[in-house]
């Protein structure tokens, strides 16, 4: 009798490390969805900036020094990974305010803010930057979960015997730089 106690005690056991282990897999496979979903808004993002510059390149050929610091912070920004996160959101915000002062310069160019084109990809930067931010919360919240998975007892035994751990959150450092970058044409 008590060898049967003994033997539904451990079952159990292992029953419930069971279930935390696949919460956890489950936890770290929604914040692997959520930074795809992310990569695909920043895609879109670093797809938009070449040809958004090259339609205000002859209009402000005196910004070059703008329009390079733009190129490369994409670049850099692409550079960077998912266990890259808070280097990327960094980076990202940096080239967020690059951009708000790329569309600040573009108020002293007339015939820059009258072109469909700067207004076309001024609209479709601003679509996919609420974009971002929706994938942005959704990432973090998944990463939230997670990491209180890998922290929280007992399932940070689980967590620690295989290995899940803590990942970062995706923010911007500067809440200036949060904000879409908005420019009024009217006017």
């Amino acid at each position: 009798m008590m060898f049967m106690i003994l033997l539904a005690i451990v079952a159990a056991i292992a029953l419930y490390a069971i279930v935390l282990y696949n919460q956890l897999v489950r936890k770290r496979q929604m914040a692997h969805e959520g930074w795809s979903g992310i990569e695909v808004q920043l895609k879109r993002r670093a797809d938009l900036i070449p040809n958004l510059l090259e339609s205000v390149k002859g209009y402000m050929a005196h910004e070059a020094d703008t329009l390079a610091e733009i190129t490369a912070l994409r670049t850099r920004a692409q550079a960077l990974g998912e266990d890259q996160a808070a280097e990327r959101g960094r980076v990202e915000g940096m080239l967020s305010g690059a951009l708000g002062k790329l569309f600040a310069l573009a108020e002293n160019y007339p015939d820059l803010k009258a072109s469909q084109n700067f207004i076309d990809f001024q609209d479709a930067l601003e679509e996919t930057e609420n974009q971002l931010e929706m994938a942005r919360r959704y990432y973090n919240g998944t990463v939230r979960d997670l990491n209180v998975m890998v922290e929280q007892f007992p399932s940070n035994l689980i967590a620690g015997m295989f290995n899940f751990v803590q990942r970062e959150f995706f923010e911007l450092e500067d809440e200036g730089d949060r904000a879409v970058p908005q420019v009024s044409f009217q006017g």
